[in-house]
């Protein structure tokens, strides 16, 4: 064969596999940038399925403690809302519009009990990342269960020994206060009247049960369109409840209705956690 020829198809062949080199080089680096993408939005939506805690409680206590003018400002700034809710739904010093509401707030909590609740909370959760991680694990499972669920802003502050969990505009309050564990000096007092059984109530394993289940009730109110008997509005309160302990891992919450619920579901493997809350029928559970 001519020599001619010969180097010609050598070097078409070498052509060839170069560009096939090329080629592979290419859909390499595809694939590379493929993962990388993939990657990138597996993490945002893992980001995005996190739920924690905002730490209010942090800026309203420097101000109760210190009257720094910036975290009075961060207050009605950056968590309006927040502290709207406070003055008027929680501690109901007046409104947040009234021009003497500062002092009012700062002299209302220089009071030794609120002042000694504000730094025992302070201690007891300088770290909340116990908690951040079992409330992302509790909506994850609701999230799952009721796909149209909202998942609320959740933030902590620190109310009067009135409150423990308020909810409401998407947002869940927890008061801090009502969770400094059932031997705190302050609850065992006689004036406070907390029996053993509230104490009990008032740990800190208690938070996230709590949020669910408010938040549930607010999601699945009991009916208004008619009177319910006793036995109704605990059946109606033990499905809330049992949902909270199926989202929470932990049979937190033990009553004959739960109980009757858990029975239920048992025996009706076919009805979802939506459906359940969506029940207005009574019957099943009495």
């Amino acid at each position: 064969m001519d020599s001619k020829i010969i180097f010609s198809k050598f070097a078409e062949n070498l052509n060839n596999c170069n560009r096939l080199h090329e080629v592979r080089k290419i859909y390499f680096i595809l694939f590379v940038v493929m993962l990388v993408c993939v990657g990138c939005e597996w993490q945002l939506k893992l980001d995005d399925s996190e739920v924690a805690v905002e730490r209010y409680d942090r800026i309203q206590s420097l101000y109760l403690t210190t009257s720094d003018f910036s975290a009075l400002q961060q207050m009605n700034t950056v968590y309006p809302m927040q502290t709207r809710t406070l003055i008027e739904d929680i501690i109901r010093i007046g409104k947040v519009n009234d021009p003497q509401i500062n002092i009012k707030f700062l002299r209302f909590y220089q009071d030794s009990t609120l002042q000694a609740l504000i730094n025992e909370a302070e201690q007891q959760y300088a770290n909340m990342n116990d908690i951040n991680e079992e409330l992302t694990d509790a909506f994850k499972y609701l999230k799952k269960e009721i796909p149209n669920l909202e998942i609320p802003e959740v933030y902590a502050q620190i109310g009067s020994l009135d409150q423990s969990v308020i909810v409401g505009n998407g947002m869940i309050g927890i008061c801090l206060d009502k969770y400094l564990g059932a031997e705190y000096d302050l609850y065992l007092k006689p004036e406070y009247g907390y029996s053993v059984d509230q104490r009990k109530m008032m740990e800190r394993e208690y938070i996230i049960p709590d949020c669910i289940s408010f938040y549930l009730l607010s999601l699945y109110p009991m009916p208004v369109d008619k009177p319910l008997s006793q036995a109704e509005r605990d059946v109606h309160m033990g499905r809330i409840q049992w949902v909270a302990n199926h989202a929470t891992g932990r049979e937190v919450f033990r009553s004959m209705y739960v109980q009757k619920v858990d029975h239920f579901m048992k025996h009706n493997k076919n009805i979802t956690v939506e459906q359940l809350l969506n029940n207005t029928s009574y019957s099943d559970f009495l």
